[in-house]
């Protein structure tokens, strides 16, 4: 998987992290910067599941020529072998012996009928479709950290949201401590600020637990346990790039047909499976085997002679049929699991282009006005309670009103932008290459 530059630095940076003695701040990082930070320390783990140096390893098998067999042989061993023989070159005295026979041969099998193209071919596709399965893997691993980086974004939001409450409360009660020795405030009104303040402290505590939940989740998935509690979502949203996601879901199907690796890995395996039925129709066509040497043997009236031959199988009660039955078994298999990923991508696309649009205009009613009419409300009523003009009651629901707004807010934004990778990971692309952040927006 490639990384620029500034991206590697980024991670060059992060990986210094680990070898410091001081961990006083945290290590804020990008979403891009985590992905990146993710196939660095998993990519070659990843690669060995998908096998892909074995599917290399097999293809260079299957183009492998066979060895030829070279064969000695020494025949008519005895004390005194061939006394006396009448052989040409051969000492006719009685008492004489010419020795035994030597045989030297050589052989080579000689593959018919493009077998051997065919294993090439058929292994070839094995390799396409062990790289198209990584590239899958890569595909659905990214946005994996994806939503485990959104989900720590979430909580570092909550939790920005429950301080700035908290310590709304704060101010609130001393004032109030001050206004109720005047008698500017009833004691049960400041007793129920308090018990605000206490709650919005409450949900403050549960705002960093959740945080240190989803660093460890995240950290977990860079393998990156023992720094878990020093990694931090940078706080801003991510740009959003134009990937269709306005565009017309049959555009949007047919890209997707043609780009999403798993849909590759299964063609290929597809072709593959073809090449193994054609091999498989072929081997009732028997291989010849070519056999040639020489010969010296004193028995003989020939001393010296080479021969020169070929055997050849003969597929009588045998023809491989039942290769060809499950090659074929194979290829439906293999046909019918493309028809199944089209069928996926086809509702992938929708459910994904339908998940944006809602998430999409959820957020723009918030850009519209409503985040603004929120904080409005809320520093109305609390300017008017800090003077006397309102009620407790109005105040604390101002509070209750505005914190439950943001939280949708941030819940919107995160959805959308899930939706956003959701919708690259369906279309089989890869949406944030270098994309600039966004500006945070409101907290």
């Amino acid at each position: 998987m490639k990384v620029s530059r500034t991206r590697f630095m980024a991670i060059a940076g992060l990986s210094l992290l680990t070898a410091g003695s001081a961990y006083s701040q945290q290590a804020q990082v990008s979403v891009d910067e985590v992905v990146a930070l993710f196939y660095q320390r998993n990519l070659d783990l990843i690669a060995a599941q998908y096998n892909i140096d074995q599917a290399r390893a097999e293809q260079v098998v299957a183009g492998a020529i066979p060895n030829p067999v070279f064969g000695v042989q020494v025949s008519e061993i005895s004390n005194n072998p061939n006394m006396g023989s009448n052989a040409i070159g051969c000492n006719h005295s009685p008492s004489v012996s010419c020795g035994p026979a030597e045989y030297f041969s050589f052989s080579q099998l000689i593959e018919v009928a493009g077998k051997r193209g065919l294993r090439m071919q058929s292994s070839g596709f094995a390799t396409q479709a062990a790289e198209s399965d990584l590239r899958d893997a890569v595909r659905i691993f990214s946005n994996m950290v994806r939503d485990a980086y959104f989900d720590l974004l979430l909580a570092q939001k909550n939790r920005w949201l429950a301080e700035e409450i908290a310590g709304h409360y704060r101010e609130i009660g001393e004032a109030n401590a001050l206004r109720l020795k005047s008698g500017d405030i009833a004691e049960a009104d400041y007793l129920r600020v308090k018990m605000e303040g206490l709650r919005a402290q409450s949900d403050l505590d549960s705002a960093q637990a959740a945080v240190e939940q989803a660093q460890a989740a995240l950290a977990v998935l860079l393998r990156w346990p023992e720094q878990s509690l020093r990694i931090e979502a940078q706080d801003a949203w991510p740009a959003l790039a134009d990937i269709g996601q306005t565009g017309d879901k049959h555009e949007l199907i047919d890209r997707a047909l043609h780009q999403r690796p798993d849909l590759q890995a299964d063609k290929q395996r597809a072709e593959q499976a073809k090449k193994e039925l054609e091999l498989a129709r072929r081997l009732k066509y028997p291989d010849v085997t070519v056999n040639a040497g020489y010969a010296r043997d004193p028995s003989n009236n020939s001393l010296n002679s080479a021969f020169v031959g070929f055997s050849v199988p003969l597929p009588l009660f045998y023809q491989y049929q039942g290769e060809a039955d499950k090659a074929t078994v194979n290829l439906n298999q293999s046909q019918l699991a493309v028809e199944q990923t089209e069928l996926g991508i086809r509702n992938d696309i929708v459910s994904a282009l339908a998940a944006w649009n809602s998430a999409d205009k959820i957020v723009q009613r918030f850009d519209g006005g409503l985040l603004d009419d929120a904080r409005s409300v809320r520093d109305s009523a609390e300017l008017a309670f800090r003077k006397g003009a309102t009620g407790v009651l109005e105040f604390i629901e101002a509070q209750r009103s505005y914190k439950s707004v943001m939280r949708d807010y941030y819940a919107a934004m995160i959805n959308r932008t899930n939706a956003y990778y959701d919708l690259g990971k369906a279309l089989g692309i890869e949406p944030s290459a270098d994309i600039p952040a966004a500006t945070a927006g409101p907290k």
